[in-house]
C-alpha cells in the first residue's frame, strides 16, 4: 500500500478565541493510500494545544508509509482488518493522535470506494438517527458575534465559547440575536466551584442545553462536584481523549465528546462509543477546525450519538472539498450513497 502525505493551513474566517488564546488557523495533514488501483483520503486537524504540527505529522506518517508498504499482496480491507492495521499504526509511537486519525479515515474511505459502498452503510448506522449538529461562536465582542451568527443561519444549535469573567455578558448578546438551543463550552475556563454552579443554573434559565469542560481537565474533582448539583450535563472534552480514558474520568461526567483526532479515527471511536454508553455516559461528536474530509468521517459515528458539533469546516476559508449537504441543521449521510 502506498501512503503519501501533504501538508494544508487550514484559514479560519474569523479569528477564533478561546480561554486558552486565539487562533486564525489550524496546521492540517491529507494522507492519501493508494491499494489495488483504488484511493482513500484522510485527514489530520492539529490544533496547537495537543502538540501536534506539520512536522511532527510528517515524521509518523512516514513511518506509517513504511509500515503500510509492506501489507501483504493478498490483505483484505474490512471493518476488522482495519482495526487490526491501526493497531500495529497506534503502536509505532506514542501520541500523534491526529497523524494516527488521518490514517484511520484514508483506510474507511478506501474500504468504501474499494466496494463502491458509501461508509455509513458499511458501518451500520442509520441516517435517520443524525443529530442535528451546532456552529460554534468563538469568544469575541457583540459586533463580531452579529457577523457570526449569520453564518450559522443552516444550523438549529448554536455553540458558544465560554470561560472568561464576562460569560453572561456572551450568552445575553446571542439570547439578543437568536432563540436557538445553546451549547456552552467553558474550555476548562472556569475556576471557582460555587460560581460555575450558580452560572450553570443561570445558563440553564437562558437556553443552554449542556456545558463542556468547566474545569482544567485534570481536575475531575470540581468537574464530578459540579455534575453532582448542576441542572445541566456536563460533559468532558480535554479530560478524555481516548478510549482508556473513559474509565477514570466517567465518574465525573454526564457525557463525553468523542473527536476522530482525539481518539485515532473512526476504529476507536467506535469502541468509545460502545463503552461509554455501556458506562452510562451520554455521547457528543465533536471535531477540530477541519475539512469536510475529516467531518463526513466523523458525521458515520454521529447517529451513535446524543449530540453532535461537527461544523469545523463550515469555520474556514480555504476547504478543498464541497461542504456537506445539510436539511433541517443536520448533516446528510444519504446525499453520499
Amino acid at each position: 500500500m502506498l501512503c503519501t502525505f501533504r501538508p494544508l493551513l487550514l484559514e479560519l474566517k474569523h479569528p477564533f478565541r478561546l480561554a486558552t488564546g486565539v487562533r486564525t488557523h489550524t496546521n492540517a495533514m491529507l494522507t492519501t493510500l493508494q491499494w489495488n488501483g483504488c484511493t482513500g483520503i484522510g485527514e489530520a486537524a492539529m490544533p496547537p494545544y495537543y502538540g501536534e504540527n506539520h512536522d511532527t505529522a510528517a515524521v509518523f506518517l512516514e513511518k506509517a508509509a513504511q509500515w503500510l508498504k509492506n501489507l501483504p499482496p493478498d490483505w483484505e480491507i474490512n471493518r476488522e482488518s482495519i482495526a487490526g492495521v491501526m493497531e500495529n499504526i497506534d503502536a509505532l509511537a506514542p501520541g500523534n493522535n491526529a497523524a494516527k486519525a488521518s490514517v484511520d479515515i484514508a483506510l474507511h474511505n478506501l474500504w468504501a470506494n474499494i466496494t463502491r459502498t458509501p461508509l455509513w452503510q458499511l458501518l451500520g448506522v442509520n441516517p435517520d438517527l443524525m443529530p442535528p449538529t451546532s456552529f460554534t461562536l468563538g469568544i469575541d465582542t457583540p459586533e463580531v458575534l452579529r457577523e457570526k451568527i449569520q453564518d450559522a443561519q443552516a444550523f438549529q444549535i448554536i455553540k458558544v465559547k465560554l470561560g472568561t469573567n464576562h460569560d453572561q455578558d456572551i450568552i445575553r448578546t446571542v439570547r439578543e440575536l437568536t432563540d436557538k438551543p445553546i451549547y456552552a463550552d467553558a474550555n476548562q475556563g472556569w475556576t471557582d466551584r460555587e460560581q460555575a454552579l450558580d452560572l450553570t443554573h443561570w445558563l440553564a434559565e437562558n437556553g443552554v442545553k449542556i456545558v463542556e469542560q468547566p474545569f482544567k481537565k485534570h481536575d475531575l474533582a470540581s468537574s464530578q462536584w459540579l455534575s453532582d448539583r448542576s441542572l445541566l450535563p456536563i460533559f468532558a472534552d480535554e479530560s478524555c481523549q481516548r478510549l482508556a480514558d473513559l474509565p477514570q474520568i466517567a465518574h465525573a461526567f454526564h457525557g463525553v465528546n468523542i473527536k476522530l483526532m482525539k481518539c485515532t479515527g473512526l476504529s476507536e471511536g467506535f469502541r468509545m462509543a460502545a463503552a461509554a454508553r455501556s458506562m452510562g455516559l451520554k455521547l457528543m461528536v465533536g471535531c477540530m477546525t477541519e475539512t469536510s474530509c475529516g467531518i463526513m468521517a466523523a458525521a458515520c459515528l454521529a447517529p451513535l450519538c446524543n449530540y453532535a458539533d461537527l461544523d469545523g469546516c463550515w469555520l474556514i476559508r480555504n476547504n478543498p472539498f464541497e461542504l456537506p449537504e445539510m436539511k433541517e441543521g443536520k448533516i446528510c449521510l444519504t446525499a453520499y450513497g
